[in-house]
């Protein structure tokens, strides 16, 4: 893990610190992540498609026999069945290796069909759920409404893959309306909202969604602005304490919608607080509510990946 032509006594990088923390905490699959995002270059002679090959076979660990997939692959699900949450982490993880199409989608998309509520869209939690292990902050109910939380995501990321199914039409129908109805909202519905809308194929249309969101945002106090200042913007209702969402969190990247509503100044000081969360043993925090050790220990190691995507997206110098 030395870093090639570094000075012996340079402070490791911080993809150096979180290499040591992924190998040391992660399941096989965000191990095998790090290496496809970070190490490709030194990874022993593998290129990304070796690495490539190496996160699908991880992630198919935790398909189903239905065509979905499970096994906590959110963290906050345990259990064998799947659910809609779990496919949308699935997706994220196929989109970032570059193979979220083909006969994968395929299969995604007939399973996504046969869980869709009657108005062609997602539930977040399936009642199969009940009986196995959950966050008590996604509760199962027998009857679970569509939800943008789960939708939007994955529409947005099918879209962005130019797949083509007919389950889109109706699960697109539903998104769009959700997000141009949306009026009092709460982080994590705007992140589905984003996630949507910056896959959608009616770019004109998502900016116009997209830029009356970013006022939501902004006027509704759901993002902090000043990391500095954490006591002066309020938490969601149901969140954890000390649960804030950051500009960084909202637009991921650079190319985002999300990323017009924030001064370049606002976004500098979001990614200087994400560069300074790293801990003392290589990972970033998970900032919402905590409620099983194993749970918690999975997800850091996911959060600590994301962190460098981020980072590395908006140029700041990781390795």
């Amino acid at each position: 893990m030395a870093e090639t032509g570094a000075s012996p006594h340079a402070a490791p990088s911080p993809v150096a610190r979180a290499e040591h923390f992924v190998w040391l905490t992660a399941r096989v699959l965000e191990q095998r992540r790090f290496a496809y995002h970070f190490l490709s270059a030194t990874g022993g002679g593998a290129g990304p498609d070796t690495l490539a090959d190496a996160v699908e076979s991880a992630l198919t660990a935790y398909g189903t026999e239905d065509g979905g997939y499970g096994y906590a692959l959110e963290p906050d699900l345990r259990g064998p069945v799947s659910q809609p949450l779990h496919v949308g982490h699935a997706l994220r993880v196929l989109d970032s290796i570059r193979r979220c199409g083909g006969q994968r989608a395929e299969r995604v998309c007939r399973y996504l069909t046969s869980v869709s509520t009657s108005d062609g869209a997602l539930p977040a939690i399936r009642p199969s759920q009940r009986g196995y292990p959950s966050a008590p902050f996604v509760p199962v109910v027998d009857d679970p409404p569509s939800e943008l939380l789960a939708t939007g995501p994955v529409v947005g990321l099918l879209h962005r893959n130019e797949v083509w199914h007919a389950w889109l039409f109706r699960a697109t129908d539903f998104c769009w309306a959700a997000v141009e109805s949306l009026e009092k909202s709460h982080p994590y519905e705007i992140h589905a909202a984003v996630a949507f809308l910056d896959g959608a194929p009616d770019r004109p249309r998502a900016e116009a969604v997209a830029d009356r969101l970013g006022r939501i945002v902004r006027e509704q106090r759901l993002v902090a602005l000043d990391p500095g200042e954490l006591d002066a913007y309020p938490v969601a209702p149901g969140y954890a304490p000390g649960e804030h969402h950051f500009a960084h969190d909202y637009a991921k990247a650079p190319e985002s919608l999300a990323r017009a509503w924030f001064t370049d100044e606002e976004m500098a000081r979001s990614l200087d607080f994400l560069e300074q969360e790293q801990q003392e043993d290589g990972g970033w925090p998970v900032r919402w509510r905590q409620w099983a050790p194993g749970s918690a220990l999975e997800a850091r190691p996911i959060v600590t990946i994301e962190a460098l995507l981020t980072l590395r997206a908006y140029g700041r110098p990781i390795s």
